[in-house]
Order: C-alpha cells, then structure tokens, then sequence
C-alpha cells in the first residue's frame, strides 16, 4: 500500500486498501467472466458441429449442453461474487470509519483530560502568587529592605515553601528588579542579583494591580541550577491594599519537570496503549514542554497539524493516530495556549 498522506483519516486508509481490493477481486471476475463468455462460444461450435455430424454427433450435443451449464453456472458465481464484494467492502469501510471516530474521540477526551489538570494546577498557582504578596512579611520587606527585614521575609517565605513542595523557590525583588528575599537562600544564591531584564520581572512591575498576576512559558533558569520552571508573578504593594502604590514584584517558580511528568504519565490508558502511546503538553508554538516518554522537553517542536482547529484528531504520515486539544483555561486563569496531545501507533 502506497505510504499514508498527512492528516489523513484512519477510514480513508482503509478504503483505500478495501478499494484497491475490490479492484483486483473485480478484475479477476472479469476475467473468470471472459472464460464463460469463450466456454459458451466452445458449447455454441460444438453444437454446430454436431448437428452437422447428424446422429452420430448426438453425443458432442450432450458435452455441449453440459459446459453451457458450467458456464451460465460460473458467471451467476461471478456475479454474486461481485455483489457481495462491493457490500462487505461497503461494510468494512462504515466499521472502520466509526471504530475510528470511537478512538479519536477518546483519545481525544484524554488529551483534554491532561491540559485540563495541567490548567488547575496552575490556577492555583496564580491564587498563591497573589496571595502571597499580601504577607505582612513580604509586604514590609518590599517598603523597608533593611537587612532585618529581608532575613524575616525569606524566613517566612521558607516556610511557605516547606508547607508547599511544587515550588523550586519564591523570589521578592525591588521595583528596580533586585532579589532582596528568597525562601532557599541556602540552595540559591540569588539576593542581590539583577533581573531587570527577565521577561517576568518585567511583566510583574507592569501589572495595574494586586489582583493581577502574569505567568510564564516553561523556561531553563540559570539562577536555578538551570532547573525547568513555569514563573508566576504578583505586585507587591503597599500595606498590602491592592490598590496602593506598588513596592515589589513576588515571583514564584513552580517546579515543573516533576509536576507535569506525574500529569502526562498519569492519563488514563491501558498499559497495552500506554506502551505505544506517547502523552505531550505543547506550549502555543508547539514547543514541548512534557512528554510521557521524557524525550524532547523545551527542546522538540512536534509537527501538530490542527488544522485550524482547537481540537481533533487525524492519522499522520507514520501511520499514528494524533488526538489534541487546545487549553480551555480554568477559571481566572485563560491558559497560555496550550495543548494536550495523544500520539498513538
């Protein structure tokens, strides 16, 4: 069979096959057809010829009756042949069609499944950010960064961190974007570092409010042993009134690698589909950022042919069937243009 095209169904491949079947199953009743059509012409001669024999070729009349039989006998066979050919393949076609809707579909749910949990988790990141920067601790330590304060608020920014494990580190930076506080100063040795120029400091110092709150594509961090990490930020302000003056920037670095690996090595397939499946989250340019099989992350660009949808699935030019949904975000949180996707062999 010809090598399967992009973005090409599951059924029109096998139509395809079912077709080119048909076409040599059909061209060979033609030629059994053929034979009949030449056994006929045979019985027709003898018959000719017998009755030009007279009483002696009564029995070349006999042979002559009984091959027409056999031929009238095969076309009806051939026939019928013919009729239940182009049925079972008719049929065979309708099957497959709908056991390929039933697996896209499903496939379908569990890569919305994957973005989803994925976009819950991560809401509830947005609500710690925010939070956060609201501690009396963070919030003094952002007016007044004496030497006293910033070692309380990295105290109590520890402490959050001890209760909350999916977090690397949580930073608190002046509005000149220095790190005055961290809550793993033993581990990162960040105070006093510049990162004005990081793209979430400079989001953070743009919000309106402390209501709002940025977050980030997956990233490598230097800073943070070159650890992979989604940052969250918040605006830190004054008296912690969300409508005051701001005097910081909170930025929290959630651990991604193992929060999103226990997600996309989670989703519900069987160990038989588990083996020959493969679980992405796809960042909006398709970058990825988690992978069941611990290949390819913030490195591999998966070739998603979508189509212009936010959802579906086709069969890909290896032959894989390719599920995927766009993020449907979560609440306060609209998602970053996501995907969930299932590739399975």
């Amino acid at each position: 069979m010809a090598a399967v095209a992009d973005n090409r169904s599951l059924s029109a491949v096998v139509g395809a096959s079912a077709e080119e079947l048909r076409t040599t199953a059909f061209s060979n009743i033609a030629a059994i057809e053929k034979i009949s059509q030449r056994m006929n012409l045979l019985a027709l001669n003898a018959r000719i010829e017998a009755a030009h024999a007279g009483a002696s070729g009564a029995g070349f009349t006999i042979v002559a009756q009984e091959v027409r039989q056999v031929a009238g006998e095969i076309d009806r066979l051939a026939k019928n042949l013919g009729g239940n050919l182009s049925k079972g393949v008719g049929s065979l076609h309708d099957a497959m069609s709908a056991l390929e809707t039933a697996r896209g579909e499903r496939l379908l749910g569990v890569a919305l499944n994957a973005v989803e949990i994925i976009d819950r988790n991560l809401y509830e990141r947005t609500c710690d950010v925010r939070w956060w920067a609201t501690d009396s601790a963070v919030v003094d330590c952002a007016a007044d960064p004496s030497d006293r304060a910033r070692a309380h608020a990295s105290r109590r920014l520890g402490v959050i961190l001890n209760s909350y494990t999916v977090y690397l580190d949580l930073w608190l930076c002046d509005l000149d974007g220095r790190v005055i506080a961290n809550g793993r100063p033993d581990r990162f040795a960040v105070q006093g570092a510049d990162v004005s120029g990081e793209d979430w400091f400079k989001r953070g110092k743009e919000l309106a409010t402390g209501d709002d709150f940025e977050a980030c594509d997956v990233a490598s961090h230097d800073r943070l042993g070159g650890a992979e990490a989604s940052t969250y930020v918040a605006s830190v302000r004054r008296d912690g009134d969300p409508r005051a003056e701001p005097a910081g920037v909170l930025a929290v670095h959630f651990d991604w690698r193992p929060q999103a690996g226990a997600v996309v090595k989670g989703v519900r397939l069987d160990p038989d589909e588990a083996a020959r499946s493969r679980v992405l989250l796809l960042d909006s340019e398709r970058r990825v950022i988690a992978a069941s099989d611990d290949r390819g992350t913030l490195s591999e660009r998966f070739p998603l042919d979508d189509g212009g949808r936010e959802s579906g699935f086709y069969l890909d030019g290896a032959g894989r069937l390719v599920a995927f949904h766009k993020t449907p975000g979560y609440e306060t949180y609209r998602g970053l243009g996501w995907y969930g996707v299932i590739v399975q062999s």
